[in-house]
């Protein structure tokens, strides 16, 4: 990184970016933001900070500070952000939809191939590889969001609290969340440095040169705080949810798959803290066990479909709301496509309609705060509950993938032997995603054709 005074940090301006070119740009990010949320946010601080400089790494960080204390995919939302400071409303909105709508897309495709030729042995050998990848994967995930967020025994607790109360008791993760933000909230009163937001981001380093949104740009006049622009917004957000909805009663009535899962759905946008990983608990909680849309194996499917497709995790939830949609036959027998892909649609718009109104109406106030936001204790303990939670959904995945039949059926250790090589990849060899997948659905295709052969 170059110093201040080196030549990068004197050089000219960089143009004005039009919207055709902003929008370009986004629809490019949507089909290459792999990586789950690091990697998305280091191709867009690559891209927009370090290569394109339409805004600096300070108020870059900013606008992601502020979007990790919000539920939901906090690089979508940093998309919108950046998006709407830039070519105010519209700019967030195509930014953000841009981010998911390539994944919502390949997904549905995948799906459908997923449902119409999972019992071919190409498709079956493949998913038989990739599912103890997966498990590797959540395991990784809760250590790597655990190294950050466990800094001290009261962490530890939370997360310890928090792993009993889903495994023990099948507490709801709504619940998990509030008692988790409280106990921050409280306890930050009385300990306040034990509760400090843990990890984070690293402080701002200079040298990229001048951006079109630097230190000292003047906030533009869109992104000012006003009670009217917010109103609007929340107005705006709240009509589009409720039409949404009517429309789905109006056909479906209240007891229908679609409008079920539209509810359902939207009460998961507004818990999804600390990242999809936490949120898959109380998706499977609702899904699998509750409404039974699909069955726990297909839910690790679905992310390993997920793992492997551009966009933020979450978007697993549209793989889930094309299956229900599929199983369910929410159009009829005669047009399961349309009601699978209608069904992941209605998932995806409720999902992330949230995320669009966070940022569309708070994103003013974060402008007026630079370096001042604060209340980050909630977020720290629901970070560390979060870590307990995902190690629990590490656990009902193996259970299924070594015990297929149940504790009572025949032991699988093909998968046990994937999983942990898989996690030997993650941890020791620092093994990217794509790679560790790849790897593992050749090993399971392998597998599933020499198996019959060696008897």
């Amino acid at each position: 990184m170059p110093p201040p005074n080196s030549p990068s940090a004197q050089a000219p301006l960089p143009a004005p970016v039009s919207f055709r070119e902003a929008f370009l740009f986004w629809l490019k990010l949507g089909f290459i933001s792999f990586g789950g949320p690091a990697g998305q946010i280091a191709i867009m601080h690559a891209e927009l900070v370090e290569r394109r400089r339409w805004i600096s790494e300070k108020r870059f960080l900013h606008a992601l500070n502020y979007c990790m204390l919000l539920p939901g995919p906090e690089a979508q939302q940093l998309a919108t952000y950046i998006g709407w400071l830039m070519h105010r409303t519209w700019g967030g909105i195509v930014a953000g939809a841009l981010f998911v709508l390539p994944s919502l897309f390949i997904l549905v495709g995948l799906s459908w191939v997923y449902l119409r030729f999972g019992d071919v042995p190409v498709v079956a050998g493949i998913f038989y590889g990739i599912k103890p990848a997966v498990t590797a994967l959540v395991l990784h995930a809760a250590h790597r969001i655990g190294t950050r967020a466990l800094k001290n025994g009261w962490m530890w607790a939370i997360a310890g609290l928090s792993f009993v109360a889903i495994f023990a008791f099948d507490t709801p993760f709504p619940a998990i969340v509030l008692a988790a933000g409280l106990i921050g909230y409280f306890g930050a009163r009385r300990w306040p440095a034990v509760f400090a937001l843990g990890g984070g981001h690293a402080a701002v380093h200079a040298g990229y040169g001048p951006a079109l949104i630097d230190d000292d740009t003047p906030t533009p006049d869109h992104a000012r705080f006003s009670c009217r622009h917010l109103a609007k917004v929340l107005a705006a957000g709240l009509t589009l949810w409720l039409a949404a909805m009517g429309l789905l009663v109006a056909t479906q009535g209240w007891e229908g798959t679609l409008t079920q899962m539209g509810w359902f759905f939207t009460k998961a946008a507004l818990v999804t803290f600390g990242g999809a990983y936490a949120v898959l608990p109380y998706v499977y909680q609702g899904a699998v066990e509750q409404y039974q849309w699909l069955s726990g194996p297909q839910m690790i499917d679905g992310l390993a479909l997920g793992e492997t497709t551009p966009g933020p995790l979450i978007m697993v939830v549209a793989f889930v709301g094309f299956v229900g949609g599929w199983l369910q036959q929410v159009w009829g027998p005669d047009a399961l496509f349309a009601g699978a892909a209608a069904a992941a649609t209605v998932v995806t718009f409720v999902t992330f309609l949230p995320s669009f109104i966070f940022i569309l109406a708070g994103g003013p106030a974060v402008e007026a705060t630079h370096g001042k936001l604060g209340f980050t204790a909630p977020l720290s303990a629901i970070t560390a509950a979060v870590v307990g939670v995902i190690l629990n959904l590490a656990l009902f995945f193996a259970y299924h993938l070594l015990w297929p039949q149940g504790f009572a059926g025949p032991f699988d250790a093909i998968p046990a032997v994937i999983a942990v090589a898989a996690a030997v990849a993650l941890f020791r060899f620092k093994v990217g995603v794509l790679t560790l997948l790849g790897g593992c659905a050749l090993v399971g295709l392998a597998v599933t054709f020499l198996r019959p052969l060696l008897g």
